[in-house]
């Protein structure tokens, strides 16, 4: 049977030391607990590098696996992901240059080409020599330039919704990528934290990329905004960090996904305007190891977080564990 007709399916440490916290069993393997706000703040590191101190959260051991974050996101938004997935694999959730918590010099280049070469330079100074790689949002341009420049590096890749081809970045995104340029950019981050009515409205982060926009709650926003807006010199970087995603950088990079050896696995909400479903097919028809696409119906951009049940099964198999 050819693989293009082969239809894939799939299978349907503990927390922070200043916690004291119970265990519970899935799947006959111990699971830390829940990661919080307070477990997430109290485990994170911190590695210096050219790029700056890359803030990072780590839970399990053996073969690492790395979660690369969404716009305007950290690595809090895999918080659900970490702790089913931790049982696995040694999983990895750091903060991009120029959020999350992260610290970056001054004039540090936001580019996703920087950004893969921060991701690099990070998983070097852990001895970390390959991954899992999973991703969403504007994550997956990092992803997909990663694996199309190291592919030695990358066992299998997972995407969500994310930036693909030539819808990279989303046509929707070029207002806020101008309103960036012009320095802007911050108060629309700023009225997150102090208005969370409007927060949770389809004029914002929770409304537009939540199904539910109550699973957007007052924690997770404390933890995605306040960083970004905490001194002038973030406020800068977020604008310059959302400024650096235009020019398209995926288009280049097109023959060397067709050489993608790693077995990926595309997972799609279909009720996101940002990135549609065609371009989850998109990537089925141009990577090579394609395990097909499922769709998660009316899920919005940021439905990884909200599900994380789904995400964890699938990669479990992905992986074959």
């Amino acid at each position: 049977m050819k693989r293009r007709d082969f239809l894939w399916t799939c299978a349907t440490a503990a927390g922070a030391a200043t916690l004291a916290a119970c265990h519970s069993m899935r799947g006959g393997r111990e699971e830390p607990a829940r990661l919080d706000a307070a477990a997430f703040h109290a485990s994170r590191r911190f590695v210096p590098t050219r790029f700056g101190r890359i803030a990072y959260v780590e839970r399990g051991s053996g073969q690492a696996a790395l979660f690369l974050h969404g716009f305007p996101l950290n690595g809090f938004q895999w918080r659900g992901a970490l702790e089913r997935l931790s049982p696995y694999r040694r999983c990895l959730a750091p903060d991009f240059i120029g959020l999350g918590y992260t610290d970056a010099p001054d004039q540090q280049d936001f580019s996703p080409q920087a950004q893969t070469d921060m991701l690099v330079a990070l998983l070097d100074a852990l001895s970390i020599p390959s991954v899992e790689l999973i991703a969403n949002d504007s994550g997956g341009t990092i992803a997909q330039l990663f694996v199309a420049q190291h592919p030695a590096r990358v066992r299998t890749l997972l995407l969500t919704n994310c930036d693909v081809h030539e819808n990279s970045p989303p046509a929707q995104m070029r207002n806020s990528i101008a309103t960036a340029r012009s320095g802007q950019y911050d108060q629309k981050m700023a009225r997150h934290l102090e208005d969370r009515v409007y927060a949770r409205s389809p004029k914002g982060i929770g409304g537009s990329a939540y199904v539910d926009p109550a699973n957007f709650t007052d924690e997770a926003i404390e933890v995605y905004f306040t960083p970004l807006v905490s001194s002038p010199l973030r406020r800068m970087q977020l604008n310059r960090h959302l400024a650096a995603y235009e020019p398209n950088p995926l288009l280049a990079i097109e023959p060397a996904l067709r050489r993608c050896a790693a077995p990926t696995r595309m997972v799609w909400g279909t009720a996101d305007p940002l990135f549609p479903v065609v371009w989850a097919e998109w990537l089925h028809r141009t990577l090579p190891e394609s395990r097909g696409v499922r769709l998660v119906e009316g899920g919005k951009l940021f439905w990884p977080e909200e599900r994380p049940d789904l995400l964890a099964d699938e990669a479990r198999a992905l992986w074959g564990v």
